[in-house]
């Protein structure tokens, strides 16, 4: 069954695409037809992609790994920032940071200043700082918080990027296939889908038209959380059940055999 159908997209507006004179013609797959000057997007086509874009998100969630989301454009960071906070991903919304991926070392370093300072308020040290290195440090915090504080979490670097618009976060997607990371995208018909490895085609101007993308995937990805929490408890089980076992074996190994008797000579 599918997480999506024709109707839904349809709906959401979904298959508009760009005018004309602003296609790429790599997208020329994707494109059902032209109508008053716009490209119409084939949403047969985003209904299978949906699909299989959901179906590899859910197996990367079961394996226990990280998604970053990514949507600096002004439509799309609510809906970014609650559907990935639902199902406690990574994401950015503001400025990508330049080396976010390449240079993750740096980020790290950037993010544990940022639980420096709360240690700092949290032991009483930022109450004996003067007024003046006191406002300097909450305007550095702030500032840190607002870049990176959505990807506080993200201890090693993720295991795939879910990108709304391809073309305006194209440093975003070029550093994760420098690394060789997978990259999911809502790609329309102004955009280049060869450097996209989950090509999802469809409407990246609208927010109900990324909304329901989104939903279809993260509840995808909160499906894989599930099976992974449940894989774990019975391997729980398993292991607290093989960990009695050996004792009731070992109780029947120490139980001395009976002496083999001696043959009566005749």
């Amino acid at each position: 069954m599918s997480r999506t159908n024709f109707d839904q997209l349809l709906e959401a507006g979904c298959h508009f695409g760009h005018l004309k004179r602003k296609w790429n013609p790599a997208m020329a797959p994707y494109i059902f037809m032209e109508k008053n000057g716009i490209h119409i997007i084939d949403l047969h086509k985003t209904v299978v992609k949906i699909d299989e874009a959901a179906e590899a998100l859910k197996n990367i969630a079961k394996s226990g790994r990280k998604i970053l989301f990514v949507a600096t454009k002004k439509q799309a960071k609510p809906v970014i920032a609650e559907k990935a906070t639902a199902i406690n991903m990574p994401y950015v919304i503001e400025r990508w940071p330049g080396g976010m991926l390449t240079n993750f070392a740096t980020i790290r370093k950037a993010v544990k200043k940022m639980a420096n300072i709360d240690k700092l308020t949290a032991d009483g040290t930022f109450a004996n700082l003067s007024k003046r290195e006191a406002l300097q440090v909450s305007r550095q915090r702030a500032k840190l918080e607002k870049n990176l504080g959505s990807v506080a979490d993200l201890t090693r670097l993720p295991a795939a990027l879910f990108v709304v618009d391809v073309l305006k976060e194209q440093i975003a997607v070029r550093e994760a296939n420098r690394l060789g990371i997978p990259v999911f995208g809502i790609v329309d018909t102004n955009s280049d889908p060869s450097n996209v490895d989950f090509v999802i085609p469809a409407n990246d101007d609208a927010n109900k038209s990324v909304e329901v993308i989104l939903d279809a995937c993260c509840a995808a990805i909160a499906e894989g959380l599930e099976e992974r929490k449940a894989e774990r408890i019975d391997a729980e089980a398993a292991a607290e059940k093989q960990e009695k076992a050996p004792k009731q074996s070992a109780r029947v190994e120490d139980e001395p055999e009976a002496e083999a008797e001696a043959p009566v000579e005749e």
